[in-house]
């Protein structure tokens, strides 16, 4: 498994390095892993990592994008 901060580094950069956009996807992915949403990633043990963790790979690996933000003028 990767360290954290590889992981980390990489999810940024799927964001355009936008904080608060990282953790509101990392929010919403981790709310539908907790009601029975099946995991994206299957290479990895995923039953002792916690649902964020598993939502920032997934987010990292690019098997999550954002959709439906937009930019207010």
């Amino acid at each position: 498994m990767k360290r954290p901060e590889e992981i980390m580094a990489k999810a940024l950069k799927t964001v355009g390095g936008d904080r608060y956009k990282l953790s509101l996807m990392v929010a919403k992915r981790a709310n539908q892993l907790h009601a029975g949403t099946e995991p994206l990633i299957k290479d990895y043990d995923l039953r002792n990592m916690k649902l964020t963790d598993i939502a920032l790979l997934e987010i990292a690996e690019g098997k999550v994008v954002l959709d439906g933000f937009t930019q207010k003028d």
